[in-house]
C-alpha cells in the first residue's frame, strides 16, 4: 500500500498544495519552520484522524479559513482509492470515500496506515503513562478499525459517569442532600463492557509486540536488552488472573465497586483502562528513571519498529482491501520518520535507515539534505514558505 498523491487546502502552512507520491523513499527537506512536518501530519492523521503534535484540529486549519481539507489517493495492489476528510474545528468533520459523501470520518480507518518516528517518540519512555496509551490504542485500531467505535463508545460513558461523580462529590463538600446514586450501576456496566473490551485488545497486542519488540530492541543496540513489556492494570492483581472478556468485564465491575466510596469523595473514576499504564523494562528494572538518553532512544524506536513489523506482517495475510468481519484490512503500513534523524547518533541513523530502506514507501523529513542517510536515496521535494517542490533526480 502506497499515497500516490497527497492533496491540501487550508491545511497548516498550506493555503494549497498538491503532492505527487511514489513507492520507495520520498525525502522533504528545507528549514524549520516551513512545512515539512506538515504534510506527513496530514498523511498520519488519515490514519488515526488525529496529530501526533496537537490534540485538537483547531491548529491543523490555516489562520483566516474556515476548514481544512485532507485529499489523498491510496493505492493497495491494482486497486485505487480517493480518501478525502474535511477537518471542521468546533463542528463535526466530514468524510469521503472515492467522492461519496455517506461515510463518517472513522470509516476511513484502514484505508491508510502509518508508523510514525517523531522526536516526540521518546516520551513513550520518559513521559507520563498517557503517552503509552495512547500508542497502544492507535496501534490496536490499526490492527482493527471497529475499535474506534470501542474507544469513542469508552471515552463517553467515562465523561457521563465522572459528570455524575463530581456532581455527587460537590453536593457532599457543600452540605447538600445527598444525591441519588443508583444510576452509577448502570454505568458501571456500560464502563466495564467496554473497557474489558478495550483491556482484551491490549493484552493481546502486548503478547504479541513482546518478541517484535525484543528483536527490534537488538537490532539497533546488540547485546543491550532484554526488553519487556508489562501491564499495569488499575483493577489490580485480579486482572492478571482474567483471560476472557467476560472474565475481564467481572474485574473491572468489581474493582469499580470497591473503589465507587473513594470516587464519590473525588468526583472522579478510578479504575479503568483510562488509568492503566504500560511498564517497559530493561533488563530488571523499569526504564523510566534508569535507561540512559541513548537507551532511552533505542526502546522507542524498537517500539515502533516492532509496531511497523507487526502491521506488515498482518497485511501480507491480507492482500487487497477487503471486508473481513467488517474489518478493511490493507497492506504494507506507510513508514515516516519525521524530523527523527537530527535526533540520533550516527550508529542509531544508520542502524535504523537500513532497517526501514526496505519499506514500501518511506517519506522521510530533514532539515539538511544531509540529514538523511544515503541508504535512504529517492526523490526529494524542496519545502519552502508553504510550497513542496519536487526536484529533478
Amino acid at each position: 500500500m502506497h499515497v500516490s498523491h497527497l492533496s491540501l487546502a487550508d491545511f497548516r502552512s498550506y493555503a494549497r498544495v498538491e503532492v505527487p507520491l511514489e513507492p520507495g523513499v520520498t525525502a522533504f527537506v528545507g528549514p524549520n519552520g516551513q512545512g515539512k512536518t506538515n504534510l506527513v501530519e496530514a498523511v498520519g492523521y488519515l490514519a488515526t484522524l488525529g496529530s501526533h503534535r496537537v490534540s485538537s484540529d483547531a491548529p491543523l486549519v490555516r489562520m483566516g479559513a474556515e476548514r481544512a481539507i485532507i485529499r489523498a489517493a491510496v493505492v493497495q495492489g491494482e486497486r485505487q482509492q480517493l480518501v478525502e476528510l474535511e477537518l471542521n474545528p468546533g463542528k463535526a468533520n466530514r468524510a469521503r470515500i472515492n467522492r461519496s459523501s455517506q461515510v463518517r470520518p472513522r470509516d476511513v480507518l484502514g484505508i491508510v496506515r502509518t508508523v510514525l518516528f517523531a522526536p516526540e517518540d521518546l516520551a513513550l519512555v520518559k513521559g507520563d503513562p498517557g503517552e503509552r496509551r495512547r500508542f497502544l490504542d492507535e496501534l490496536i485500531t490499526a490492527r482493527s478499525p471497529r475499535m474506534a467505535g470501542v474507544r469513542s463508545d469508552y471515552d463517553r460513558v467515562l465523561k457521563q459517569r465522572n459528570t455524575l461523580l463530581k456532581t455527587a462529590a460537590l453536593a457532599r463538600r457543600h452540605g447538600g442532600r445527598q444525591m441519588d446514586l443508583s444510576t452509577l450501576d448502570v454505568w458501571d456496566q456500560h464502563l466495564a463492557r467496554a473497557g474489558a473490551e478495550l483491556l482484551a485488545q491490549r493484552l493481546d497486542l502486548i503478547a504479541t509486540l513482546q518478541p517484535l519488540v525484543d528483536k527490534a530492541y537488538e537490532q539497533l543496540a546488540p547485546g543491550g536488552g532484554p526488553v519487556g513489556l508489562e501491564y499495569r492494570g488499575s483493577a489490580g492483581e485480579a486482572m492478571a488472573e482474567a483471560s476472557t472478556r467476560q472474565e475481564l468485564y467481572g474485574v473491572l465491575l468489581e474493582a469499580l465497586g470497591g473503589a465507587r466510596k473513594n470516587e464519590i469523595e473525588r468526583g472522579v473514576t478510578l479504575v479503568g483502562p483510562h488509568r492503566d499504564d504500560l511498564l517497559l523494562k530493561l533488563g530488571q528494572l523499569p526504564a523510566k528513571g534508569y535507561a540512559s538518553h541513548g537507551e532511552s532512544w533505542s526502546y522507542a524506536l524498537a517500539l515502533r519498529l516492532a509496531s511497523y513489523d507487526l502491521l506488515r506482517s498482518e497485511g501480507e495475510h491480507s492482500a487487497g482491501l477487503a471486508q473481513e468481519g467488517g474489518e478493511r484490512r490493507v497492506g504494507e503500513p506507510v513508514l515516516v520518520l519525521d524530523d527523527v534523524f537530527a535526533e540520533l547518533d550516527a550508529r542509531r541513523r544508520e542502524r535504523l535507515a537500513e532497517l526501514v530502506a526496505p519499506g514500501e514507501q518511506v517519506l522521510v523529513t530533514a532539515a539538511v539534505a544531509e540529514d538523511v542517510p544515503g541508504v535512504l536515496a529517492g526523490a526529494r521535494f524542496a519545502v519552502s514558505d508553504g510550497t513542496a517542490e519536487k526536484l529533478a533526480p
